[in-house]
């Protein structure tokens, strides 16, 4: 998996780098094909934008976009939506198709 963590504006701290690497390693538990995982940080005026662009193999691109004041909170909550896309994304690819309601057999009493 490449992982690129780039900033704008921002100085990151080796503390805030360890905390995103070991949210990325967290997103391995989905056992997904991830190729390639880009971190951008960028200044705004009022706090700071995060944005994870996670690449899985045969599957669309998960992007993640999130502001707020603090970089800590918005990689935290960066991190929550997408352990959020990646589960919904595993439960997917491991069952595709449950079938919808009018399949479902009629059980007599």
């Amino acid at each position: 998996m490449n992982v690129q963590i780039q900033s704008k504006d921002v100085t990151l701290s080796s503390i805030t780098k360890e905390h995103i690497q070991s949210a990325i390693d967290s997103f391995t538990k989905y056992s997904l094909d991830i190729t390639s995982v880009n971190v951008r940080t960028k200044a705004l005026k009022k706090g700071v934008e995060i944005e994870f662009d996670i690449r899985v193999a045969h599957a669309e691109p998960v992007i993640i976009t999130q502001e707020d004041e603090s970089i800590d909170a918005a990689i935290d909550l960066a991190v929550d939506r997408a352990t959020k896309a990646l589960r919904r994304l595993h439960d997917r690819i491991v069952a595709p198709s449950k079938g919808s309601i009018k399949d479902l057999e009629t059980l007599d009493s």
